[in-house]
């Protein structure tokens, strides 16, 4: 199988635990879904100068277009594993680290800079609620990945 494709299915594995685990600290802690999403989609369509619309639509647009965001994250970051990783195997912990290592970063490095969060703000349980789900993303795509290269 193409290390592309291999990448991007990884990517998508990982993406749906992520999903997962975000879903499941939601309805365990009775919390919101997290409005940052959708205040870097705003910053990124004012950046390139793209009219998302007024009121409700434009909410709307930011919404879907933070969640297309996030998906293009792991899908990234999928597709990074498989180029860096290809010809080789791996351990599961080296695997899954980096992984959760490239999710993280490729979703809260842009985050930061366009100023719609800053990490180096976070209290231990927003780092841990950021975690937990990046660690799910890991597993899931290390052994998709691993099911794929067999």
């Amino acid at each position: 199988m193409h290390t592309l494709v291999k990448g991007l299915i990884a990517g998508a594995a990982g993406t749906s635990a992520l999903n997962i685990a975000s879903y499941l600290d939601m309805l365990i802690r009775a919390r919101g879904a997290s409005s940052i999403p959708e205040q870097a989609a705003g910053r990124l369509a004012d950046l390139a100068d793209v009219d998302l619309g007024q009121g409700e639509q434009a909410g709307h647009r930011k919404e879907a277009l933070g969640a297309l965001l996030g998906y293009g994250t792991g899908a990234g970051a999928g597709v990074c594993y498989a180029l860096l990783s290809s010809g080789r195997r791996l351990p599961w912990p080296a695997g899954v680290l980096a992984l959760t290592a490239l999710a993280m970063t490729g979703s809260n490095a842009p985050l930061a800079l366009l100023g719609t969060t800053d990490p180096r703000q976070w209290s231990a349980a927003d780092w841990i609620s950021d975690a937990v789900p990046h660690l799910a993303y890991g597993v899931a795509a290390y052994a998709a990945d691993r099911m794929l290269s067999s």
